[in-house]
């Protein structure tokens, strides 16, 4: 019998997939976060010659990234394939019907992927993390590609996501109808455990207003975000509830329509500069003061 987590990853991949002729029509906060990602790696100032876009989706950041680095061997994965097929269609070949050889479009899962160790200089992901049922072993699998010199850059969602619709639905029932997110710190820690150098944490806040909460829950659904869950029997939710829910969720309505807030976290680290020590039970223990953020600029 297949694990839960495995489940979930399958119901994932196929949200996604079903999501991806809408995604990018409605993803306004990826666009946002994507274009930030790429301003931060700019910032950087390296000259990667092999770049990983790991849950690449509709393939924006793979566009984006191929643009500042056009010599660069390029790889965009994702778990599911409609989305790397729409991503390679929006590909910008610089010859008609000629598909470079630097740019590889590939269906992976990201705990296990199939790149070799140490061969990799710079790793992105925006805005996969959250779905990942255990993102200490993505950070894993990140460090274990990633050249020592290499970089880490990567977004995911924090914890007062989508905050109004859960308490909504919390002055309702008990029932978990919103995504489970993770905290800045846990992230930080997973990122030292995994041997990765430096790690940087910083967040923002993006508040999006809608006329209702349909409104709201139909976007999500259009980008494959709405809510998976697997491992255990959901049972349909009650019309007397959902009206419930909405009434309370019009707390949160101001001038500019009904507000739902995403918290994004940001991330970055360097590759493994030496191999990890273990304790005698085998359990790296670091810590959180040794996590940093970001220097305060002038």
């Amino acid at each position: 019998m297949d694990s839960p987590d495995l489940l979930n990853l399958r119901a994932i991949a196929r949200s996604f997939g079903q999501a991806a002729q809408t995604y990018e029509q409605f993803a306004q906060l990826q666009k946002e976060v994507c274009e930030q990602l790429v301003a931060r790696t700019v910032e950087l100032k390296i000259q990667p010659t092999v770049i990983a876009d790991i849950g690449a989706g509709s393939g924006r950041l793979t566009r984006a990234l191929s643009q500042h680095y056009p010599n660069a061997q390029l790889y965009a994965l994702d778990i599911a394939m409609p989305m790397l097929q729409y991503a390679q269609q929006k590909a910008p070949w610089s010859i008609p019907f000629f598909r470079p050889r630097h740019q590889h479009f590939i269906a992976a899962n990201a705990l296990h992927l199939p790149i070799a160790s140490a061969s990799v200089d710079l790793v992105v992901s925006s805005l996969m993390l959250q779905w990942c049922p255990d993102f200490a072993g993505v950070f894993a699998e990140f460090a274990r590609v990633l050249k020592p010199d290499g970089v880490l850059l990567f977004s995911t969602l924090g914890l007062d996501t989508l905050k109004e619709l859960r308490q909504s639905w919390a002055s309702v029932d008990d029932t978990n109808h919103i995504n489970h997110f993770t905290d800045m710190h846990e992230l930080g820690d997973a990122l030292l455990r995994a041997g990765l150098h430096n790690p940087v944490m910083d967040v923002d806040w993006h508040r999006y207003y809608y006329a209702d909460v349909v409104t709201l829950m139909r976007e999500l659904r259009a980008i494959g975000a709405h809510t998976v869950m697997t491992g255990k029997r959901q049972g349909l939710t009650g019309k007397h509830k959902f009206q419930s829910m909405l009434s309370h969720y019009e707390q949160h309505r101001t001038p500019q329509g009904l507000t739902a807030t995403y918290e994004v976290v940001y991330g970055h680290a360097g590759g493994r500069k030496t191999p990890q020590i273990k304790s005698t039970d085998g359990i790296v223990k670091i810590p959180i003061s040794q996590i940093q953020r970001p220097k305060p600029t002038d």
